[in-house]
């Protein structure tokens, strides 16, 4: 187990959704986030205290969280020296990286010798099985979304909390690294074997009671270059019985794609259903995400009248507005 509280490592994260980590674990655990640690050239921010290592150690701080997603998943050579001075401070260090702290012999040598411990929470610990397509008992919405981290993590959870709210059975199953460090579990799906990751999918969302909700969380997106096996993998394993569409509409290209548009929503409702029908012929598109935290209110709720109006489907931000509309289109399957 991870020991609580955390100091949210930032290190030089270029903007604020590259400390996504860092964000979701501010937002849904706030009561580990006891402070923020900042390198030069750092433009994310969490509203937390900057604390130095003493400080936050002296505020009862157990681990350094890694809370940078950067492109590749990489440990910056820049950031080597905080991580070995936080272990020679007495803390122990959590990182969701690729680039997994066990295999960086400098990290590995310190912790030995001070007794600390690295945790990488992307690395599988199952020996997930082919996927077989067999139709599981229960109920399944997957979030999926135009692009990488527009909100398809915070769409599951806030619809998680609504239905838990309203008396429903729900689980939310975490699927990547911030995920897995909110919950305590999941599967680290883009750290899954290509042939396994559908089948870790399976297992992640068992037959379940006829009324349970499990809330898949959401990677990558069918159209980004990048990362879209990802996402197939989460559409066939998953077999969802709903799809929630997840959108960032101030972007002006994908994410590490400057060269790439960001598909429309009709284009996502028509691609994703027909690929989730693959495994599911009865899944549903049943509503739109958007993430608005770039817009006024009343940008937000204009352009949450025009989706609905132009595409028939309930739409909200449910981190901002709540859950409420996506978990009626639940209700009503």
């Amino acid at each position: 187990m991870i020991e609580t509280p955390y100091l949210l490592f930032l290190g030089d994260a270029p903007d604020q959704l590259a400390a996504k980590v860092a964000q979701g674990i501010k937002d849904w655990r706030p009561e580990y986030a006891i402070g923020q640690f900042r390198m030069e050239g750092c433009n994310a921010d969490m509203g937390l205290p900057d604390l130095s290592l003493a400080e936050a150690k002296a505020k009862g701080v157990k681990t350094l969280v890694i809370g940078v997603a950067n492109r590749g998943g990489i440990i910056s050579p820049a950031w080597k020296k905080v991580l070995v001075e936080a272990l020679e401070e007495g803390f122990d260090l959590a990182s969701g990286l690729h680039n997994l702290l066990r295999e960086e012999p400098e990290l590995v040598a310190v912790a030995e010798a001070t007794g600390r411990k690295l945790h990488d929470v992307r690395v599988p610990s199952v020996a997930y099985p082919i996927a077989n397509g067999v139709k599981r008992s229960g109920k399944r919405m997957l979030a999926v979304g135009t692009d990488c981290s527009v909100g398809k993590m915070y769409t599951a959870l806030c619809m998680e909390k609504e239905l838990r709210a309203r008396g429903h059975k729900a689980t939310f199953r975490a699927t990547g690294q911030t995920g897995i460090l909110i919950t305590g579990n999941g599967v680290p799906l883009d750290a899954v074997v290509a042939d396994f990751m559908a089948g870790a999918v399976e297992w992640l969302t068992p037959d379940n009671d006829a009324d349970h909700w499990d809330l898949i969380e959401g990677q990558g997106s069918l159209f980004h270059v990048s990362y879209s096996g990802v996402t197939m993998a989460l559409v066939h394993g998953g077999q969802p019985d709903a799809l929630v569409l997840c959108h960032e509409p101030t972007r002006d290209h994908m994410r590490g794609l400057p060269g790439y548009k960001l598909p429309s929503l009709e284009a996502l409702r028509e691609l994703a259903l027909t690929c989730a029908r693959v495994g599911n012929p009865n899944c549903k598109v049943v509503g739109v995400s958007v993430n608005t935290q770039h817009m006024s209110e009343t940008e937000a709720s204009a352009y949450l009248a025009k989706i609905e109006a132009d595409m028939g489907l309930p739409a909200t931000d449910p981190f901002r507005f709540g859950a409420a509309k996506l978990v009626d289109a639940l209700e009503a399957i």
